[in-house]
C-alpha cells in the first residue's frame, strides 16, 4: 500500500495535517489532521509499507498488545480510504 500521489503530510502550529497538491485540489478541498500514530503510520505508508509491516513497526514504536494495534491500524486504513488517499 502506498499514499496516493497529490497529497502530502505537512506540519502546521505543531500539528501534522495532509493536504492534496496540484489538480488534487480541485477533488478534495480541505485538510486532515492526524495524532501522533496517525502521523507514524501515514509515513510508512508513504514508503510502500504492507499491513504486516505497518504492525510489526507499530509493535516496536508504541506501548500496544498485538489485538489493539491490529484493530486500531484496520481503523486507520478504512478511513484512508473512505477518504480515497491509498494505492493498493
Amino acid at each position: 500500500m502506498k499514499i496516493k500521489s497529490g497529497f502530502m503530510l505537512r506540519e502546521v502550529a505543531g500539528c501534522s495535517v495532509v493536504v492534496a497538491v496540484g489538480a488534487d485540489t480541485l477533488d478534495f478541498n480541505g485538510m486532515i489532521n492526524l495524532n501522533g500514530s496517525g502521523t507514524f503510520l501515514w509515513k510508512l505508508l508513504e514508503n510502500g509499507a504492507s499491513e504486516e509491516e505497518l504492525l510489526s513497526a507499530m509493535l516496536d514504536e508504541y506501548d500496544v498488545d498485538e489485538d489493539t494495534a491490529k484493530r486500531d491500524i484496520s481503523a486507520f486504513l478504512n478511513k484512508m480510504r473512505e477518504a480515497e488517499l491509498l494505492d493498493e
